[in-house]
Order: C-alpha cells, then sequence, then structure tokens
C-alpha cells in the first residue's frame, strides 16, 4: 500500500511539474524572442519567432491561451523596439503571418478538440461492452469463493478475443474460458454469441456434454450468420448445424469458415467439491493449495491430450467429462487462456506461470485458504512486469475457490 501510494505521489507530482512547464513554455518563448530583438547581435532579426509562440500555447495550453498570447505577440510585432529596426511594412507582415497562426491554430485545436470527445465516447462504449459481455463477477457463488481479470492485447481495447464466465446451477457451480481465434474488436461478435450460448445451456443442460454440444451449435450459426451478411447473395442455403440431429452424428462437413476456431474449457464444481471437465483444445486449469507454513502445489489437473478446438471438426458421438478429482476446503483452480503462458519478456523469454503461481499463492494464503482476488491480482502484476506491458496476446485469469465453511446452512422449513 506505501508503496502504491509513493508511485501515485510520484506520477502527480511529475503531472504538475509537465503541466506548470506547459503553461510557462509559450511565455519564456516570448520572452527570449524580446530579449533577443533587443540585444541582437548586427542583422539578426529574431521578431517573426513570435509566430511560433500561439502554436506552441494552442498545443499544449487550449485555444483560449492561444488567442490571448498571439494577440500580444501581434502586438509585439508593430512595436518598433530600435530606430533601425524593420520597417513598418515588415513588422505589418509579421503581424499578419502571427494573425494567420492564431487562426491555423484555432481551427486544429479545437479539431482536436471534437476527435477527444470522440475518443472519450469510444472509450465508453467499449467499457460498456466489456461489462455486458465479460461482466464483473461475483466474489462469492455458492460454495465457491472467485475472482477474475482480463488483459487484452490491442492498444486501446477493453475486449480482446477472451471470454470467461461462471455461474451457479442447481448441477453445481460452471465456468468457461475460451479464447477466440485472432483478438482485439474483430473477436467480439464470436465472444458474444458463445457466451450467450453458455448462459443459457448452462442452466438448461443437465451434463457438461449437453453444454459443449449447444456451444458448438451456437458458434455453427454465428459463422453462418456472418458468412451470409458478408455474402448476401450467397443462396439460401440451409445453416450447417441448424438441424435437430446432434453434432456428433460425425457426418457434417466443417462450415463455411472452419478456420474460425474458439477454445474452450468447460468446468464444473459441485457442493462437495468434485470437479469435471471438458476441454476444447484449451490449456488445463492448475489446482492450488496453500496453507500457512506448508508449500504451495500447484499442478495441472490433467494431462492428457484435449478434444480439438471448437470449429475445427465436428464434436465426437461420445463425450465423457473428465474426472479431475475433489478439491479441498480452501483450495482452488486457476483457469487461464495461453496468453498467460506465452508472454514474453525483452529477451523473448516466456512468463513462468507455475513458478508465478506457487509464489502467488504462497503471499495470498491465509488460514481459511487462498484469497482469490490477491492471488489474481499478484499474478497480473507480475505479468505485465515480465511482458513489460506490451502484451503479444489477450489474457484471462479466472480462481475458483472451494469455500463451502462460508455457505449459510439450509435451515428446514
Amino acid at each position: 500500500m506505501i508503496r502504491t501510494w509513493a508511485r501515485g505521489g510520484a506520477r502527480t507530482g511529475t503531472a504538475r511539474a509537465r503541466q506548470a512547464f506547459v503553461l510557462v513554455l509559450p511565455g519564456l518563448w516570448v520572452l527570449g524572442v524580446v530579449v533577443w530583438e533587443l540585444y541582437h547581435p548586427a542583422g539578426v532579426r529574431p521578431l517573426p519567432l513570435l509566430a511560433a509562440a500561439p502554436a506552441i500555447a494552442c498545443a499544449g495550453t487550449g485555444r483560449r491561451r492561444c488567442v490571448l498570447l498571439g494577440g500580444v505577440c501581434a502586438l509585439l510585432a508593430l512595436v518598433p523596439f530600435e530606430s533601425n529596426g524593420p520597417g513598418p511594412d515588415t513588422r505589418a507582415m509579421t503581424c499578419a503571418a502571427i494573425l494567420a497562426v492564431i487562426g491555423a491554430s484555432y481551427l486544429t485545436a479545437g479539431r482536436r478538440l471534437r476527435l477527444l470527445r470522440e475518443l472519450a465516447r469510444t472509450r465508453e462504449v467499449a467499457l460498456a461492452a466489456q461489462r455486458v459481455l465479460l461482466r464483473p463477477l461475483p466474489p462469492r457463488i455458492g460454495g465457491v469463493a472467485l475472482a477474475a481479470d482480463h488483459l487484452s492485447a490491442s492498444e486501446g481495447a477493453e475486449v480482446g478475443g477472451d471470454l470467461y464466465e461462471v455461474v451457479g446451477t442447481r448441477h453445481g457451480v460452471r465456468a468457461v474460458i475460451g479464447d477466440v481465434r485472432g483478438h482485439g474488436l474483430e473477436a467480439i461478435g464470436t465472444v458474444a454469441a458463445m457466451l450467450g450460448g453458455f448462459r443459457e445451456a448452462a442452466h438448461d443442460e443437465p451434463e457438461l456434454a449437453g453444454v459443449l454440444r449447444r456451444l458448438e451449435r451456437t458458434h455453427r450459426r454465428h459463422l453462418d450468420a456472418r458468412a451470409g451478411a458478408e455474402q448476401p447473395d450467397g443462396g439460401g442455403a440451409e445453416p450447417a448445424g441448424s438441424a435437430a440431429e446432434p453434432s456428433g452424428s460425425g457426418v457434417e462437413p466443417p462450415g463455411p469458415h472452419a478456420e474460425e476456431f474458439v477454445t474452450l474449457l468447460l468446468v464444473q464444481i459441485e457442493p462437495d467439491g468434485a470437479v469435471t471437465a471438458l476441454n476444447c483444445g484449451h490449456p488445463w486449469p492448475y489446482r492450488i493449495a496453500a496453507d500457512r507454513g506448508a508449500a504451495p502445489v500447484v499442478v495441472p489437473v490433467a494431462t492428457g491430450e484435449p478434444m480439438p478446438p471448437l470449429g475445427l471438426f465436428p464434436l465426437p458421438e461420445e463425450l465423457p467429462a473428465v474426472r479431475c478429482g475433489r478439491l479441498a476446503p480452501g483450495a482452488g483452480l486457476l483457469l487461464h487462456t495461453d496468453g498467460a503462458a506465452e508472454a514474453r519478456d525483452a529477451a523473448g523469454g516466456f512468463f513462468p506461470l507455475t513458478r508465478q503461481l506457487r509464489g502467488s499463492a504462497a503471499a495470498a494464503a491465509s488460514g481459511a485458504g487462498l484469497s482469490p482476488s490477491a492471488l489474481v491480482r499478484d499474478v497480473r502484476e507480475a505479468l505485465l512486469r515480465h511482458a513489460g506491458g506490451r502484451l503479444t496476446d489477450d489474457v484471462a485469469l479466472v480462481l475458483l475457490c472451494h469455500d463451502p465453511l462460508r455457505v449459510p446452512p439450509s435451515h428446514p422449513v
């Protein structure tokens, strides 16, 4: 906390110093030109340099100061500082040049202000889209404490190609995390389709296999709809995957956008801590157990090969969920996208995710188990330090901790 306050104070002091410098720079420029005009060497006429002062003021302090300082400079250009100085015609031309610079700078600054307002509105829309797509997760769902974070690789974008969601159902707490091919704004449509499909299917389907099949059909319909929008005269063919037969029949072709795939991991945590998962080309989550006085244990929940990413091939007829053991009270699962493990530093070294999780788990452990928010925050900061703040892929982190002790007991009616 002290370091954070110190960094914030240092940034505030630097910003104030920069603002003060920008405010006084045009005045210093005018003062320097006037002093040089009064004490210049023979034959040197610096007075036309006054035309730069309004542009400097407009760029740094705004249009009003530009007009005010420009007017002062225009008047100074008309003042005969020496008897053998520039004639009236030269001084008038200098004044006209300054007035022209004032007009151009004023118009340029107005356009800049409009662009800044448009950028601010665009960011507000992006934040609203993020809240709808990757809506903030509550700190607790049923007997699971959780925390999540997301980083976009696209500069200025709040939403990327990663997706995650956690919902509480009568079948247990269900979570999805995925990575749409590509990142940035072009992936938002697929992210929205997949999250909308999961939020419906997670409550309706009694098994994870049913949820995954629903998501496959959602993905196909989304790609078919996008293809129809891109080629409105491409015919009225029946969209692939829209029939009632299951997608695992093995006879469905890949679809018009076979390269548009999504890696998905579905996880279900039952009230007793039992974990099951279905994995389509996604990194397996880490099981984390950390108690005070003991070294944290960080291991993948499974080591087998996952199924291919969703969209490359039809799902097989049988989708047996992988049994991932049981979470002890206080233990957790870290779901992540491959952008976390593949982040590189300036030398090209990968982010040591497993080692970082051990250190973060030790720091975030308490007598009641892991603190999800503290661990996710620590991993995020370490990842940004490692990458120097420049990510090449989107990153999503979701930590689910089995915390049955805080679930209020049910009382008979």
